[in-house]
């Protein structure tokens, strides 16, 4: 199945994206997330091109080769939706089905919740709904019994409070070296056990992502999840953009909130079909127990769930899991 390479331009912004299948198949898109490229879902665009679906993965905004901005407020949710409205419109469709992992599960959350028109049908890997409402929505669901509120006053999402008062510390951090931080980041685990603190919930306090110095370490690559030809991919597509963008996804949580609270009671119940996957192995965005995925199944009312034994990245580590999981959900859609 040959995969495409595609650039849409419109007024506003620039999409690079990559496509497969059949022309009039029906339309299905993938989101990617933090650090990520629309080279993430390979495993997927081949797979259900292959089927007859019209594929389409998207580099979001601050990624690859799509728009980079100089501005926080250029990657929130709104500007973010609005790509994706623009994208749908090029493609000469008017809806598809949508389907988000890591910060592009709250940016098709956000497209089934503001234009319920425009989806067919939803599904969304490890991030349940909520982190669109911006990060104060998870503090609210963190397991307290793992992550006491006086040493863990953000629980495992302390590390976006370090993007927020620390940007450019961060940012540094990540720019010195973006090959280690890929092998840092895509692995099967980052953690030891489920009921155990992750490293996420102490950023602040070790003083960055990555102390003393601030140096990524060399680890080996995971090749469970990537080999190494696709870490020097990631690695050199985020030494080209830098992490400004990136990062400046997680910047807006506020003007995300804002963004949430003019929906209407109405449009806060899903009616669309919608497939959650749980990671099992993903300790950050752990939905397996508590009450993290709790909203999202009192919001949708067509709601299948699954679950796959992986870390984070689970359409890199797990692909044929995860498709026949899709494939099986979309067949009756």
């Amino acid at each position: 199945m040959t995969i495409e390479e595609n650039r849409f331009t419109s007024k506003r912004h620039t999409t690079f994206y990559l496509s497969s299948g059949p022309s009039d198949g029906p339309l299905l898109i993938f989101v990617h997330g933090w650090p990520e490229l629309s080279f993430g879902w390979r495993h997927q665009i081949k797979f259900f091109g292959a089927v007859g679906w019209r594929v389409i993965a998207p580099d979001m905004r601050g990624y690859g080769r799509s728009s980079i901005y100089d501005s926080h407020s250029a990657y929130a949710q709104s500007e973010i939706v609005t790509d994706m409205l623009e994208l749908l419109e090029h493609l000469g469709s008017d809806n598809a089905v949508w389907v988000g992992h890591d910060w592009g599960a709250p940016v098709v959350w956000n497209m089934g919740l503001h234009y319920a028109d425009k989806v067919r049908a939803i599904a969304n890997l490890c991030i349940p709904l909520g982190f669109e409402r911006g990060v104060e929505e998870l503090i609210k669901h963190v397991d307290r019994s793992i992550y006491p509120i006086d040493k863990y006053p953000k629980g495992q999402w302390d590390y976006q409070y370090f993007y927020m008062e620390n940007f450019e510390f961060a940012r540094n951090e990540m720019e010195s070296d973006p090959y280690k931080v890929v092998k840092a980041l895509f692995r099967k685990k980052i953690g030891e056990e489920p009921d155990q603190p992750v490293f996420s919930a102490s950023i602040r306090e070790r003083g960055g992502w990555f102390p003393p110095d601030g140096s990524p370490p060399d680890m080996p690559i995971d090749l469970d999840v990537i080999s190494e030809e696709e870490a020097q991919e990631y690695a050199d597509a985020l030494t080209r953009t830098g992490f400004f963008g990136a990062n400046s996804w997680y910047m807006n949580h506020e003007r995300n909130s804002t963004y949430d609270a003019e929906l209407s009671l109405a449009q806060r119940t899903l009616h669309m079909p919608v497939l959650f996957v749980h990671a099992e192995n993903d300790y950050i965005c752990y939905t397996i127990k508590g009450g993290l995925a709790e909203p999202m199944r009192e919001a949708c009312t067509q709601l299948t769930e699954k679950s796959v034994q992986s870390g984070h990245w689970m359409a890199q580590e797990k692909p044929e899991q995860l498709n026949a999981f899709l494939l099986a959900w979309l067949e009756h859609l």
